[in-house]
């Protein structure tokens, strides 16, 4: 399928690995010229180079990387002053760290809203406008699959990201932006084979002195699919929801998980 959206420019945060690097690929195999951003200089210009040298991606599509702090407002800054208007925004955060409530004061609160709630606002706010004007734009935040089923010890993830999921609901109905061609979603991942997951699982072999490999394979039965996602077919389904094919979708959330969460709404 020709998803439309060769030539178009997308800014995709968090792109050096993982999830935000498996969006930027996608888009960039599509034809789209992708900035990325990511804080660690040397990750994002070895990603950048994987993606000029993909033999997917289509002669002429650039690749620009620029190392900042993207929910700093110096970082954003960089950002929007090496390009003012972007047809595509990919929004996305490490989560904050797991544990208990009790241990959180004011500012792990502050820090989690800001990354994973009030970037992404700002990012859409320095954005739509644009976008309406030129008659399209495609906004896609990473979320979590805890947004739709919460996990006890990522409760600051669950807060900062549920809230940037109501704000979301509610901007993406707005008349002037769905009438102007302009969609704001969210992509909710479950368990993906990223350097995250596989911290994790080093942390609960070492607690329960079992193997790595063990760990993983229980984590896997607890997944329909049997398996963790790729960061690719992550990407593929960013990459739809940025297409001409989906103006009609917006304000939703795409749960993307193998078939883990077991409810039917």
């Amino acid at each position: 399928m020709k998803l439309g959206i060769t030539g178009k420019w997308a800014l995709v945060c968090g792109a050096s690995k993982g999830l935000g690097y498996g969006c930027a690929q996608a888009l960039a195999r599509e034809g789209v010229n992708v900035v990325i951003v990511a804080r660690g200089e040397e990750a994002l210009q070895a990603a950048a180079e994987r993606l000029r040298k993909d033999p997917e991606v289509p002669d002429g599509t650039q690749v620009e990387p620029i190392a900042v702090d993207i929910t700093a407002a110096e970082g954003r800054a960089k950002v929007f002053a090496f390009r003012k208007d972007y047809d595509i925004v990919v929004t996305n955060a490490g989560g904050p760290p797991p544990g208990d409530f009790r241990d959180w004061d004011r500012e792990a609160w502050l820090k989690a809203v800001d990354a994973n709630m009030l970037t992404p606002i700002e990012l859409i706010k320095a954005t739509v406008d644009g976008m309406a004007e030129r008659g399209f734009g495609r906004i896609v935040n990473i979320t979590s699959s805890a947004v739709k089923a919460p996990i006890d010890i990522l409760g600051l993830s669950n807060g900062a990201r549920s809230g940037l999921t109501g704000f979301v609901a509610g901007v993406a109905r707005t008349s002037k932006l769905a009438s102007s061609n302009v969609t704001i979603n969210n992509l909710l991942p479950g368990v993906f084979d990223t350097d995250r997951i596989k911290t994790t699982l080093e942390g609960s072999a070492k607690k329960t002195g079992k193997t790595v490999e063990e760990m993983r394979q229980q984590r896997m039965n607890t997944i329909p699919a049997r398996r963790f996602g790729t960061p690719e077919e992550f990407g593929t389904a960013c990459a739809f929801l940025c297409s001409a094919q989906a103006s009609y979708i917006t304000g939703q959330n795409f749960l993307i998980d193998g078939g883990a969460y077991p409810g039917t709404y």
